[in-house]
């Protein structure tokens, strides 16, 4: 009854594989991309074999193990959904969510508990749960948990719960490692894969927009011409990286477009709050890294853009398959630059379907009067901080970089007088001396003997730095018998 009033009357092909074995209490592993009804494929018979039967206080009766927060909350709610006119139990432990509520519920007993691996090892250990009464163990997005390197986690658990169970395996890919687990986790379990991993959806049209340049503001502007000269009711901006999520979405916020970012370092209520408003039809942009939208479970996205090709070719796959779901139609755009070809080879290979070649309306011209974006040179330089930093310090060819910078146009050395060029010399000595006394001494005090070593350190040095003045002589004995010439002068 509650699967027709979610408006469904015919099973997809994961469901109609997998439910029968389920229900006849077989272990499965199935391998399904995003978007094929893979959660009600298990969540259903669930609901259904556990009708039967009653929770014991901290001993929950089914186990799903889901990879993020935001997954998590999702087959929650499938349960909800498909489970209103049963009086199943449920729990969930994600980490964002105060977990009193979950306590109370744990401790009265509940039939489903749907967790995090890390939150579920937390609460195990402190003795709040108790995994003896697991008789149904469902593994979500196995090979995302391999690539958050939840295995390990995950063999724990496994570990405690009992031999004679359940045990279902789904992933959208079937890597060796995830074979591996199969074999250990299950037994004789029954594959069932109703579409290949590299396929991507017929319904989905596929675009690629090559730009001339590597240039970060170029990809930008590229990224926000092919948004606005499509008819977007709402769509999904993939980026590799959280630092690019943020710099995407306020990119696109400054011009105009209703855009949010959503990534793991974000606060869990503020991810929730964004999807939420994503999924209402109040947010026309979602800007997010892979992690934070896998298994996201949005129906009617009309539109997916990849600022890049992503790293791992299979998940061009997974991204574009946010659109063009349930019979719909999609679009996808790709922004390609010459860095990203590399990587975009990799997908058309894997693929092997036809992408076609999109160019925005005076794109190429707009991007050929561009300015340098600015912001690479400021992040060439944090970048070069961040490693000095763990080294100690500012490099020495970073520092060679500011003192030509202030010595640019000065005048060459041999056409001023050589007692004025070599002035800035002696003013400057204070503060080498200060940086060298800065420096971890390896004895606990330096006799006053030790200072000629340090002027040669000082004058290697500036011979090093500055290519406009002269060096000093090398063997300086402090101010006795042998005097700087320019102080003769």
């Amino acid at each position: 009854m509650a699967v027709e009033e979610a408006g469904y009357t015919t099973p997809t092909p994961i469901q109609a594989e997998a439910i029968p074995h389920i229900l006849a209490g077989g272990d499965v592993t199935g391998i399904a991309q995003t978007g094929t009804g893979k959660t009600a494929a298990f969540v259903l018979p669930m609901i259904h074999r556990l009708a039967r039967g009653r929770a014991r206080a901290r001993m929950p009766r089914c186990l799903i193990l889901c990879p993020t927060r935001e997954l998590a909350a999702q087959v929650a709610e499938n349960f909800e959904k498909y489970g209103k006119h049963l009086k199943l139990t449920m729990a969930l432990l994600i980490g964002g969510v105060s977990f009193k509520e979950q306590e109370g519920l744990l401790q009265r007993g509940v039939d489903v508990l749907i967790a995090t691996p890390g939150r579920l090892m937390d609460q195990f250990e402190r003795g709040k749960l108790l995994l003896m009464g697991v008789d149904y163990l469902i593994i979500d997005e196995a090979d995302r948990m391999l690539d958050m390197g939840f295995i390990p986690d995950i063999e724990k658990i496994v570990s405690k719960i009992p031999a004679k169970r359940q045990t279902l395996l789904f992933s959208a890919t079937f890597p060796t490692d995830i074979q591996r687990l199969a074999k250990t986790f299950q037994r004789d379990p029954v594959k069932v894969e109703v579409a290949r991993p590299t396929d991507a959806a017929q319904t989905i049209t596929q675009h690629v927009v090559h730009i001339p340049t590597n240039d970060a503001k170029a990809k930008r502007t590229a990224l926000r011409r092919v948004i606005e000269s499509r008819d977007v009711k709402n769509g999904i901006v993939f980026c590799n990286r959280k630092v690019e999520v943020d710099i995407v979405a306020a990119s696109l916020q400054k011009h105009g477009h209703d855009a949010a970012a959503i990534h793991g370092d974000l606060p869990q209520a503020f991810r929730t709050q964004v999807l939420q408003r994503f999924r209402d039809g109040d947010l026309k942009l979602l800007v997010a890294s892979d992690v934070a939208a896998r298994g996201l479970d949005i129906p009617d996205v009309g539109h997916v853009f990849n600022y890049s090709p992503p790293p791992k070719d299979e998940d061009y796959v997974h991204r574009i398959g946010r659109t063009g779901r349930a019979g719909r139609t999609g679009e996808s755009f790709t922004v390609v630059s010459p860095s990203d070809e590399k990587s975009w080879g990799f997908v058309l290979k894997m693929i092997q379907q036809d992408v076609e070649d999109y160019m925005p309306e005076g794109l190429l011209e707009e991007l050929g009067d561009l300015p340098p974006d600015e912001s690479r040179s400021r992040g060439r330089s944090r970048s070069g901080s961040r490693d000095d930093k763990s080294r100690g310090g500012r490099s020495r060819s970073h520092r060679r970089d500011e003192n030509t910078d202030k010595l640019e146009g000065a005048t060459p050395a041999e056409s001023k007088p050589k007692a004025k060029a070599e002035e800035p010399k002696a003013k400057t000595e204070p503060k080498s001396d200060a940086q060298t006394d800065d420096r971890p001494e390896e004895k606990p005090k330096r006799e006053r003997a030790a200072k000629p070593k340090r002027d040669r350190e000082r004058d290697r040095k500036r011979k090093d730095d500055d290519p406009i003045l002269d060096p000093a002589p090398e063997k300086v004995k402090g101010f006795g018998s042998d005097i700087p010439a320019f102080l003769k002068r």
